[in-house]
């Protein structure tokens, strides 16, 4: 991400080195770790669903709700479409985006964010701490990094960081969360292309 502006690919080739490379780290370094079995399958569907539904309903009910201060200031940045209006129509780059979203992103930030810091803010020995521990302070300050990290959409981040957080005390289950963070992105992903939102993008 840090070299995005300073490599000047072509989006079908940024797409395509980001997926590979990830795909690389996450087989050689994350494998070990990683654990897909899904033990509520009904209500992490449901809850993606939510979770999406809960994104998009703030611009959908409040025209003009981005642009706000408390969204738009030089502080959280501000809304701007993430994918160059000339690749918008370009399928593979389109696909390449959604298999992202929906697979690898999900991936990377619950291992991180939920199996790893949520963790490590409870003792720095991260792996003697049970997978989904409450700890308030560590709930609240991964919560709130989570806001942060989303820039001017902070409030709804605040809101699925709290989500997913809870979902991952209630299941202790990594691959729960990867499933709920996957159908949020793919839903997300659908709507942007369907409704020309490329702003979630």
């Amino acid at each position: 991400m840090a070299l995005h502006s300073m490599a000047g690919l072509p989006a079908l080739a940024e797409q395509a080195l980001w997926l590979a490379g990830m795909c690389a780290v996450i087989a050689l370094v994350a494998r070990p770790v990683l654990d897909f079995r899904v033990r509520k399958w009904g209500l992490s569907l449901a809850l993606g669903i939510g979770v999406f539904l809960l994104w998009i309903a703030p611009d959908l009910l409040i025209p003009g709700y981005r642009s706000h201060w408390l969204f738009s200031n030089s502080i959280t940045g501000s809304v701007a479409a993430g994918l160059a209006e000339a690749d918008r129509s370009n399928t593979a780059v389109l696909l390449l985006c959604g298999l992202r979203a929906a697979l690898i992103v999900p991936i990377v930030e619950e291992l991180f964010w939920r199996a790893w810091l949520m963790r490590w803010l409870v003792n720095e020995q991260f792996w003697k701490v049970e997978l989904g521990a409450y700890a308030p302070k560590a709930f609240w300050l991964v919560a709130v990094m989570f806001a942060v990290e989303h820039g001017p959409y902070w409030d709804v981040g605040l809101a699925c960081g709290i989500l997913y957080n809870w979902w991952m005390v209630r299941t202790k289950s990594l691959g729960d969360l990867i499933l709920v963070h996957g159908v949020t992105n793919a839903c997300l992903s659908v709507y942007v292309v369907a409704a020309g939102k490329w702003e979630y993008w």
